[in-house]
C-alpha cells in the first residue's frame, strides 16, 4: 500500500499534468491582396480566427491591413517584394523603409518577420540573385539601429527548386549552381537565428505525375507510405518528405547548418482549375488543406529528421485571388471565397465566429489566392514510390515549373 506522502506527490503530479496547456502547432494563413473584389482587412480577423489562425503572411506591408491587425494578437509577417531589393542595399533606405512600414505600427500591430525577396535564387534572374543578400543585411541592420532585431527576424522564401536531387530525402542535395549566393544566407540565419522558408507545393508532384503519385500520400489520407533506404525514416505524407528534403540538404552543406529551422512559408491546393491542371479539384482542396489544418490543431508538426523541432506552416491562401495572372488553378488557392463565405468545407470547429455572426465550422459550398505576391513557382519534387517502374525524370526534381506561375 501507497504511504500517504508518496499519493501526496502523485496527486500533485496528476495536477501538475492536468494543468500543462494543450500543445498544438501554430497555424498561419497567408493574406495575399491580388484582387479587386476582396473585403476590407478589418473583416478579415473574424475569417482567420475561423480556422484558427495565430499568424498571418502579407505580401507587402500594406498599411490598412497593417492598422486592422493593431491590437488583434495575431502575429504579422511582413514582406519586401523582389523589385525593392536593389533599393534596400542602401542602409539609409533600408532603414527608412523599417521606421515606415515596421516601427511606426509597433507595438499594437505584433509584427515577428519580415521576409524579403521572394524565390529569388530559383528566378534566373542574375541582378536580383546579386542584391538578395545585401538587401538582406540592410533590412537587419536597420532593425538594429531600431532596437528591433531581438524581436523581429529577417528572411527570405525559396522554391524547392533550390534543391539537385531530392527524392529521397536523405539523398537531397543543394544545387551546386546556387550555393555561392545560398551559403551566405544560411551563415545569416545561423548568425541571427532566423529560419530559412520553404514554399512547398505536393500539389505540383501530383500534377505533373497523377499516374506515378499517390493521391492519398500527397492529401495526408491514409496511405502505406514509404520508408527512406538511406535514414530509414518512414514518411506518410509528401510535405513532411520535402520538409526532411531541405533538412538534409542543410545537413549536407555543413554541420554549423543543422540548428537552422525550417518555416513552411507557403502551401496550399487550388479547388478549381484548368482541364490540363490534373487534382485541381474542389474535393481534393478540402481534402488536402482540411486535413493539414485538422493535424496542425490536434498535435504538433514535427518531422522524422527533426522530432524536436516544431513546424511552422502557413497555408496557401485566405481568398481566392481574381487578378492573378496564369492559369485558372491561381485564382482559386483561397480558403474563402470574396464575400467571405467559404469555398469548401474545412471540416474543423473553432470557438470563433464568422463574420457572419454564425457559429463557425467552416461549411460552405462545394464550389469551385498579397499586396505584392503570392503563391510558389512550384512544389513538387518528393515522389513516393510507385507500383510501376518510374523514369529518371520522375525521380529528378521537379518543383518548379519553367513558367513562374504564383509571382
Amino acid at each position: 500500500m501507497a504511504s500517504p506522502s508518496s499519493q501526496f506527490l502523485f496527486s500533485l503530479l496528476c495536477l501538475a499534468l492536468l494543468s500543462l496547456p494543450h500543445i498544438v502547432s501554430s497555424i498561419g494563413i497567408n493574406y495575399g491582396q491580388v484582387a479587386n473584389n476582396l473585403p476590407p482587412p478589418k473583416n478579415v480577423i473574424p475569417l482567420l480566427k475561423s480556422v484558427g489562425a495565430t499568424k498571418v503572411k502579407l505580401y507587402d506591408a500594406d498599411p490598412q491591413a497593417l492598422r486592422a491587425f493593431s491590437g488583434s494578437g495575431f502575429e504579422l509577417t511582413v514582406a519586401l517584394g523582389n523589385e525593392y531589393l536593389a533599393q534596400m542595399t542602401d542602409p539609409n533606405k533600408a532603414q527608412a523603409w523599417v521606421k515606415e512600414n515596421v516601427q511606426a505600427y509597433l507595438p499594437n500591430t505584433k509584427i515577428v518577420a519580415i521576409v524579403v525577396g521572394n524565390e529569388v535564387l530559383t528566378s534566373n534572374q542574375s541582378a536580383l540573385t546579386a542584391a538578395l543578400f545585401p538587401a538582406m543585411q540592410g533590412i537587419h541592420g536597420a532593425l538594429v539601429d531600431c532596437g528591433l532585431n531581438k524581436q523581429i527576424f529577417v528572411t527570405t522564401a525559396h522554391s524547392l527548386a533550390i534543391l539537385d536531387v531530392s527524392y529521397p530525402p536523405s539523398a537531397t542535395s543543394f544545387r551546386r549552381d546556387l550555393l555561392s549566393s545560398l551559403t551566405p544566407i544560411l551563415d545569416f540565419h545561423v548568425k541571427t537565428g532566423s529560419p530559412i522558408l520553404i514554399n512547398a507545393y505536393p500539389f505540383f508532384a501530383y500534377e505533373e505525375n497523377p499516374k506515378h503519385v499517390s493521391l492519398d500520400f500527397v492529401l495526408f489520407q491514409p496511405n502505406q507510405g514509404f520508408t527512406d533506404p538511406g535514414s530509414n525514416f518512414h514518411y506518410d505524407n509528401m510535405l513532411f518528405a520535402q520538409v526532411d528534403a531541405v533538412y538534409h540538404a542543410l545537413d549536407a552543406v555543413g554541420i554549423s547548418y543543422k540548428k537552422v529551422p525550417i518555416v513552411v512559408s507557403e502551401t496550399g491546393w487550388p479547388s478549381n482549375g484548368d482541364p490540363q491542371e490534373v487534382g485541381a479539384t474542389c474535393d481534393n482542396a478540402r481534402k488536402y488543406n482540411g486535413n493539414l489544418i485538422k493535424m496542425m490543431m490536434s498535435k504538433k508538426m514535427r518531422t522524422p529528421i527533426r522530432p524536436e523541432c516544431d513546424l511552422t506552416i502557413f497555408v496557401f491562401a485566405l481568398f481566392n485571388e481574381n487578378m492573378k495572372p496564369g492559369p485558372t488553378s491561381e485564382r482559386n488557392y483561397g480558403l474563402f471565397k470574396p464575400d467571405g463565405t467559404p469555398v469548401y468545407s474545412l471540416g474543423i470547429k473553432t470557438s470563433s465566429t464568422h463574420s457572419s455572426g454564425s457559429s463557425n465550422s467552416t461549411g460552405g459550398s462545394g464550389s469551385s489566392s498579397g499586396g505584392n505576391t503570392g503563391g510558389s513557382s512550384g512544389g513538387g519534387g518528393i515522389y513516393p514510390p510507385v507500383t510501376d517502374n518510374p523514369s529518371p525524370d520522375y525521380m529528378s526534381i521537379s518543383s518548379a515549373k519553367t513558367v513562374k506561375l504564383h509571382t
